[in-house]
């Protein structure tokens, strides 16, 4: 779908429904992929070159390629997912608490509001041969939210989640784009595996 003059983006469910199709179907979609670098985040390189088809498949998460409108280069992607979020009433405030309220169950006893919520599970920008300097991370953020709009405007809800490392760089820009910080999450049970992600919530 074209957003604007500048970019566009595919679901990669488009290129998976015209199965081997060398030209437009999976085969051509992982010739896109390869060409994808992220070396100032290996993960986000890896999630896309290994995960993202089989997570759509399974209908875990769906991808997105964002790609110029001028030159049709792929200049970044985002994925989204439908997941379950636990919220802490002692880490928002009541007017945040009215706002789940709505939408979510309150467990009084342990004072969480729980609800399902739209997941940004990943956005990385292209670093190769420096498309990058072709999109903001802003303008993969609101690409994203806009898949999000649509999306609430079909089926409700309310509530946009993402987590982050936490470095402050990183959390000053999602605090740019409109999302607070509402709590922390580990990664691993394994305290010598484990580190801490920053939960930011953004409501629609």
């Amino acid at each position: 779908m074209q957003i604007n003059d500048r970019f566009f983006y595919i679901n990669i469910r488009d290129y998976l429904a015209l199965g081997s199709d060398n030209k437009a179907g999976e085969p051509m979609l992982v010739r896109v992929l390869s060409g994808f670098s992220c070396p100032k985040n290996p993960d986000v390189e890896h999630f896309l070159k290994n995960s993202a088809i089989e997570f759509t498949k399974k209908s875990q998460s769906v991808t997105y390629l964002v790609f110029s409108v001028e030159s049709k280069e792929l200049l970044g992607y985002f994925t989204l997912a439908l997941k379950p979020l636990s919220v802490r009433g002692e880490t928002i405030s009541n007017t945040m608490k009215r706002k789940l309220l709505r939408i979510g169950e309150l467990d009084k006893n342990s004072d969480t509001y729980t609800m399902s919520a739209y997941l940004i599970a990943q956005l990385g920008k292209n670093y190769t041969n420096g498309v990058n300097d072709k999109i903001a991370g802003k303008d993969l953020v609101e690409l994203a939210w806009t898949v999000i709009e649509d999306a609430q405007y079909m089926l409700g809800g309310t509530v946009t989640f993402l987590e982050a490392e936490n470095e402050e760089k990183l959390l000053s820009f999602y605090r740019n784009n409109r999302f607070s910080q509402f709590d922390t999450r580990q990664t691993a049970v394994d305290e010598d595996e484990s580190h801490e992600l920053v939960q930011l919530l953004r409501l629609l």
